[in-house]
């Protein structure tokens, strides 16, 4: 068994009194494609966000455990919570790639956390890191793509570019805010089929925060629905049925 993640009453409110996650509960261990779905500002990119420390906490617990060895993402600070980042990959919307950097170098990045400031600056990286990087390009499907510049790249390739680059971390789990959401429709089904694959191969958890409820319900192991702030729907595809899908959204024209 690889890493888990325990989330306990976890609270964030950007205002005083208005929590935007209510108490979230959440157990994830395993390698497979967790979805978190649930309409637009409901707190799924918030809890992701939580999770991997971009944002910070109101309240609760975020354990990440593996092996006997757990750290509480919600509180470590300084050094401490550099060296959790590095076990968790993240995968942007926006791709978050820079931009007058090569392929190569953006997947690089992810070894920053790694290497010394200077090593850095000089751009200087471990042989097994560059090798490890051509084979991951291989794998996303751009093995003749490591000196092209980031900004000659279609929306798709930059995403699987953001895909490679997480994993050069080699994290423990990886997480995905809206990887699809700026592709089009046979580009999305490529990038959600990589997330699932890439969960499996290298035995980590994928938690996919994603609009497509179809893409969801094809690909996820596990989907979670949020509504309000609140967990309302925690299971597979086969029970996402109309009952459920308008607790999570509200109304029902929009299922016809």
């Amino acid at each position: 068994m690889g890493a888990s993640l325990h989330i306990v009453d976890l609270v964030k409110a950007y205002k005083a009194n208005q929590p935007v996650l209510k108490g979230i509960n959440l157990e994830i261990e395993g390698d497979g494609l967790t979805a978190v779905i649930g309409p637009s500002g409901t707190g799924k990119s918030t809890l992701l966000r939580c999770v991997n420390r971009l944002i910070e906490p109101t309240s609760g617990r975020i354990l990440l455990k593996d092996e006997g060895d757990t750290v509480d993402l919600a509180t470590v600070r300084g050094q401490a919570l550099r060296k959790a980042r590095r076990r968790i990959g993240m995968v942007f919307q926006e791709y978050n790639l820079v931009e007058r950097l090569t392929v190569m170098e953006n997947l690089l990045t992810g070894r920053l956390g790694f290497t010394s400031a200077f090593n850095a600056w000089r751009r200087r990286f471990e042989p097994s890191d560059i090798q490890y990087a051509h084979e991951l390009l291989d794998t996303v499907g751009l093995g003749g793509f490591a000196n092209q510049r980031a900004d000659a790249l279609s929306g798709g390739q930059r995403q699987r570019v953001g895909i490679a680059r997480a994993l050069m971390q080699r994290p423990q789990m990886l997480l995905a805010d809206e990887p699809t959401s700026s592709l089009d429709p046979k580009t999305s089904v490529e990038i959600m089929e990589l997330l699932l694959e890439q969960g499996r191969a290298q035995r980590i958890p994928v938690i996919v925060n994603i609009h497509d409820v179809e893409l969801a319900k094809r690909y996820a192991t596990r989907i979670v629905g949020m509504s309000g702030g609140n967990i309302v729907y925690d299971g597979d595809a086969q029970g996402l049925g109309p009952d459920v899908l308008k607790q999570i959204y509200g109304g029902e024209s929009w299922l016809s």
